[in-house]
């Protein structure tokens, strides 16, 4: 019996020996000032596993490293007005960040050794803070420069998600009242994350809406390029019709003479806006009536400053165009 309770007694005397122990080491080895170094250096390495950016200039041909947040100012300076509201350059931030980490992360070698390119119609645009000013006049160049300054540091580090993975942030100049479905402007699956959704306020961008007028001869020769058995009467009612469109308003299916051509096509061969349009024919010509500008995926550039006018915020803008999304800090 004795036995037992010595044992008992050295088994609680152990347990309550052993913290104090490792406790003393941890503090003799480690202060509090040294803790805080080690988490910090752990979410600075989460960053910084996708911290300096590979960027090929395609002017040149030559690539330059560049720290991201160094890298996001010349994209969010060139991708949107510094006159759009703080929130809207947020928003933009958060998504220039995003799709540069998943161009990162799936364009191995697009690029050979560079992550990315600095051209806007293949992935984001990309302008120095000295080329950037020298666009603005003397008295907005400091204010502008701060604003972009503050909307990349503000959401430094924060990324958007699906499914805990980086989303693919297409982005876009103006929807004219609806974003696109991708599958609608390149086939395939699409990503569940990117719905057609609707913006309110886009008309008053008017700057954006475009009308192109083309002779009959021109038309004739350009859709020829593409499909050299193509012909036309003009003359014939309903020769030139549309005859379905997408979720988000644009022309789906569009029959040309005798061939049925996709709106994104019609778009691409004459080199329109957007594949949002009307098409009046007229004595010797052909008017099209642009609405927005760009492919219309993803965020809309003035949607998020309409949005951000009537008060939302960056996080609100950046749920509204991208579906059951997180926004996370890496």
């Amino acid at each position: 019996m004795k036995k037992i309770l010595i044992y008992f007694i050295l088994l609680i005397f152990i347990c309550f020996s052993i913290p104090i122990i490792f406790t003393s080491n941890f503090s003799e080895k480690t202060s509090s000032k040294e803790v805080d170094n080690i988490v910090a250096n752990e979410i600075e390495y989460n960053y910084t596993q996708y911290g300096t950016v590979k960027l090929l200039h395609t002017d040149t041909n030559k690539i330059e490293e560049l720290d991201i947040d160094e890298y996001l100012y010349g994209v969010v300076s060139a991708e949107m007005p510094a006159s759009f509201e703080e929130e809207a350059l947020k928003a933009q931030a958060v998504v220039a960040r995003t799709y540069t980490i998943y161009k990162i992360i799936n364009n191995e070698d697009k690029h050979g050794d560079a992550n990315i390119c600095d051209d806007s119609t293949c992935c984001q645009a990309w302008i120095s803070e000295e080329d950037r000013k020298d666009k603005w006049e003397e008295d907005e160049k400091d204010t502008n420069w701060s604003k972009i300054l503050n909307a990349v540091n503000s959401t430094k580090g924060e990324i958007i998600t699906y499914e805990g993975k980086p989303i693919n942030a297409f982005f876009h100049s103006n929807s004219g009242g609806a974003t696109e479905a991708p599958v609608e402007v390149w086939g395939g699956s699409g990503y569940p994350y990117l719905q057609s959704v609707s913006t309110s306020g886009e008309d008053a961008y008017s700057q954006y809406s475009s009308e192109v007028e083309i002779t009959k001869e021109e038309f004739t020769e350009k859709i020829k390029e593409e499909h050299s058995d193509f012909k036309i009467d003009f003359d014939e009612k309903d020769c030139i019709k549309i005859e379905e469109y997408t979720e988000g308003n644009r022309v789906k299916k569009i029959k040309i003479g005798n061939l049925e051509l996709s709106g994104v096509e019609v778009r691409n061969i004459l080199g329109l806006r957007s594949a949002n349009f009307k098409v009046i024919i007229e004595k010797e010509k052909i008017k099209f009536e642009v609405i927005g500008y760009g492919h219309g995926v993803g965020m809309s550039q003035t949607g998020a400053d309409s949005l951000a006018k009537e008060g939302k915020t960056y996080e609100e803008i950046i749920h509204h165009y991208y579906t059951n999304v997180e926004i996370e800090n890496i």
